[in-house]
């Protein structure tokens, strides 16, 4: 007969299933859910709040790019400098233009010339009351070379600019109460009245010639003696020599001085007011992650509170057999599954806001797909980062200590 000892069965491993520790760590939330709700809104100020910035930043960029691309960024604007000689003034001569459009890629060349005289409705008025309404000379190409559209009438062309005739820019034509050019309507300029025969459409390139009147430059010369030297060149180019011909610019506008040229891109200046935005950008999405930090405080501060109140039934857990680390990951999952829940909300007022934003500004809608992975990531971080000192402290209570009545 054997005298041996039988082996004692060696206890199996604690184990535990996904789905287990998912359910087991839902039951807070779906047991608490005044608290849940209101500490997953703290979430979801932050999330939103990032996803619509994101968001509208993207939309602002695809509107600024749309915007960009049917104004043309092929476009230059050549001014006199500044001159080199003292007590000089720069000026272009008036064979500037006529100059400019022999460059090859010039597809098209237009100047303006200011006039001294106002714009009033009759000869009633007071001078001073339109004295904002700047009176340019210019050519019948000035359409094709600055990107300017009509929204009435004509514009002024070979035989127009002969003749007592005035195209009003869309603020000029406000203010002066003209809605409709067809001809018959009239304004004074210094004892001359013009046919008012077009009114333009506002140019987003050039807002600042939207408050001006123009006429033709013989016109101009003969009434007004309006010299024929542009003060201003809009230049229409091939996109492809847009950096060639901007190089040589100075020199054919202004041979003797090329340096008393200065040659600008107006849609630069577009770009760089919208640039001026990514500031505000960054303050909001400051704004966005101090929300966000709250939030996830709130959440550390909740999983603190529950793992008080449920002393007891981590105690009997641990008392059937679930270890340390089962404890930590059922409130672990807890907390990133209420911060998760708050991160959808806070994704979904986002896209609401962000979209609501851009009908509102009638602007492009883009919302990156990485924004909304980064709100859901996001989210996840700060609910894992928010449980992990409750789970451990719930995973340190001793069995016999959580049973025991506080």
């Amino acid at each position: 007969m054997s005298t041996k000892r039988p082996k004692p069965d060696r206890a199996e491993p604690s184990r535990v299933r996904f789905a287990d520790v998912f359910g087991i760590g839902s039951v807070g939330i779906r047991t608490r859910k005044l608290r849940t709700a209101l500490t997953a809104i703290g979430v979801a100020i932050g999330i939103a709040a990032l996803v619509s910035v994101m968001g509208i930043s993207a939309s602002s960029k695809a509107d600024l790019a749309a915007q960009l691309d049917a104004l043309g960024t092929n476009r230059l604007e050549v001014q006199a400098g500044s001159s080199f000689a003292p007590g000089g003034t720069a000026t272009l001569s008036d064979v500037a233009i006529p100059m400019i459009r022999r460059i090859g890629a010039v597809t098209s060349a237009s100047g303006i010339t200011t006039v001294t005289t106002s714009v009033r409705r009759n000869d009633f008025v007071d001078a001073t009351v339109t004295n904002g309404i700047a009176v340019n000379a210019t050519d019948p190409f000035f359409l094709g070379a600055s990107g300017a559209t009509l929204a009435s009438g004509r514009f002024i062309d070979a035989a127009a600019q002969n003749f007592p005739n005035i195209v009003l820019g869309a603020t000029a034509a406000q203010r002066l109460a003209i809605n409709v050019a067809n001809g018959r309507t009239r304004v004074y300029l210094n004892g001359n009245w013009f046919d008012v025969i077009g009114i333009l459409k506002p140019i987003a390139i050039l807002p600042n010639l939207d408050s001006a009147a123009f006429i033709g430059y013989p016109i101009a010369a003969k009434l007004f003696a309006t010299p024929a030297a542009p003060a201003t060149v809009f230049v229409l180019t091939d996109p492809a020599q847009l950096d060639a011909v901007r190089g040589i610019l100075g020199a054919t506008a202004n041979p003797e001085s090329p340096g008393e040229v200065s040659v600008s891109r107006p849609s630069d200046v577009i770009a760089a007011k919208k640039a001026a935005d990514t500031s505000l950008t960054a303050l909001l999405l400051g704004l966005g992650g101090i929300a966000l930090i709250v939030g996830g405080i709130g959440i550390a501060n909740v999983m603190v509170i529950s793992v008080l109140e449920r002393r007891t039934e981590i105690g009997v857990r641990r008392a059937l057999g679930a270890t340390k680390r089962h404890i930590r990951l059922q409130f672990v999952v807890e907390a990133v599954l209420l911060s998760l829940l708050g991160g959808i909300i806070g994704v979904a007022l986002g896209i609401a806001v962000t979209v609501g934003y851009t009908k509102f500004q009638h602007i492009v809608l883009s919302i990156p797909a990485l924004s909304l992975a980064a709100g859901i990531g996001a989210a996840l971080i700060v609910g894992a980062l928010a449980g992990i000192s409750p789970a451990a402290r719930a995973a340190r209570l001793a069995p016999a200590d959580a049973i025991r009545p506080a």
